[in-house]
């Protein structure tokens, strides 16, 4: 018997309108657990949630120092580099050290002021530009 007749019967309702009857099997479906592999889809590792992230501040004065700076960055610490007390020479030592760091982790180097850099890993973006406040208020000083 169909849901139509069964419908029908319940209602003693006639149609005018001749249907064709079609037969309707309702199957009983099981509820299915998840398997093994889409469990492990949303297992998150500890390692890769960090509780919180540092910016670690350096006033290198010799070139040496470098290494221990690109340390940091392997290690996913966002560095403000203060490059005033260094010579010029080996400030851009340090400089073209740091950005062969930073383009083979991925990250980016940022010029925010007078010698001083941001260098930063892949895992942190960093918006806007301070290189643009820092000239228009020089300009502003000097009354250009």
């Amino acid at each position: 018997m169909s849901i139509k007749s069964k419908f029908k019967s319940f209602f003693a309702l006639e149609d005018e309108y001749d249907y064709e009857e079609e037969e309707y099997f309702e199957e009983e479906v099981e509820p299915t657990k998840p398997t093994r592999s889409a469990a492990k889809q949303n297992v998150v590792s500890l390692q890769s949630v960090q509780k919180s992230s540092k910016v670690i501040l350096f006033e290198p004065r010799v070139y040496a120092e470098a290494q221990e700076i690109a340390d940091h960055l392997k290690n996913r610490r966002a560095v403000v580099v203060n490059l005033q007390r260094v010579q010029h020479d080996q400030a851009k030592r340090i400089v073209d050290f740091l950005s062969g760091t930073v383009y083979a982790i991925g990250g980016d180097i940022q010029r925010i002021g007078s010698n001083i850099f941001l260098c930063t890993p892949d895992n942190i973006d960093v918006s806007g530009n301070i290189s643009e406040i820092v000239s228009n208020e020089e300009y502003a000083e000097k009354g250009w």
